[in-house]
C-alpha cells in the first residue's frame, strides 16, 4: 500500500470530496465517516458543516465535537478515504455510532487503506484527545470493516439494532493500555 495521511478538509480538496461523494453514490455505497456529505447540496455547504463540529462554540445542539479527516495518498494527493472522529459521546453515539466512522472510496478498496486510516485515527484519539479506549461500530453485513476493526485490536462487545435506519450494528472496543 502506498503511504497515506489524514488531513483536515480545506477548499483545495472540495472537488475531490464531491467526486468521492459521486463515486460512493454510483456504487450505492455507504459514506460512513463523511459527516453529512450524502445530504449536502454543495461541497462548500459540507465544508461549513464539518467546520461547525470542530469548534465548541458552533457544534450544533445535541451533537458532539468532532474532527473530520480526509485520507489522502501522499504520492498523488488523491482522496482515498474519509474518517470522522467524535471526541466524546452523546446517547446516540454511545449506543450506535462510536468514536470513529470511516469509509474508503469504492475504487480504492482492498488495498489496505482502511487499516492504515484507522491506525492513524486511533493515534489521533490516543495522542491528541487522550482517550484510553474507543468504540467503533460496523454493520453486521460489513465483513471488510469487521476485519479492519479486529486487525486494530477491536474486542467485540455486542450487536445492537438501530431502529431509525433498521440496521444491526456490531460494537467493538479498542483499548490503548
Amino acid at each position: 500500500m502506498e503511504p497515506i495521511k489524514l488531513v483536515i478538509p480545506t477548499e483545495e480538496y472540495l472537488d475531490q470530496v464531491w467526486a468521492y461523494r459521486q463515486e460512493c453514490q454510483d456504487a450505492d455505497s455507504s459514506m460512513d465517516g463523511c459527516g453529512p456529505l450524502r445530504r449536502m447540496n454543495t461541497p462548500a455547504e459540507w465544508l461549513a458543516d464539518v467546520r461547525s463540529y470542530a469548534d465548541p462554540a458552533t457544534v450544533p445542539e445535541g451533537k458532539v465535537l468532532a474532527t473530520q479527516f480526509l485520507t489522502v495518498r501522499e504520492s498523488d494527493g488523491r482522496l482515498v478515504g474519509m474518517v470522522n472522529v467524535r471526541h466524546y459521546f452523546n446517547d446516540y453515539l454511545e449506543q450506535f455510532g462510536g468514536h470513529i466512522g470511516y469509509s474508503v472510496r469504492p475504487s480504492e478498496r482492498r488495498k489496505g487503506c482502511a487499516k492504515e486510516q484507522l491506525r492513524l485515527a486511533l493515534s489521533f484519539c490516543r495522542e491528541t484527545l487522550g482517550l484510553d479506549r474507543v468504540l467503533i461500530t460496523c454493520y453486521t453485513s460489513n465483513e471488510g470493516s469487521r476485519r479492519t476493526i479486529l486487525s486494530a485490536g477491536g474486542v467485540y462487545e455486542n450487536t445492537v439494532h438501530e431502529p431509525d435506519r433498521n440496521v444491526d450494528l456490531e460494537r467493538y472496543w479498542i483499548s490503548f493500555s
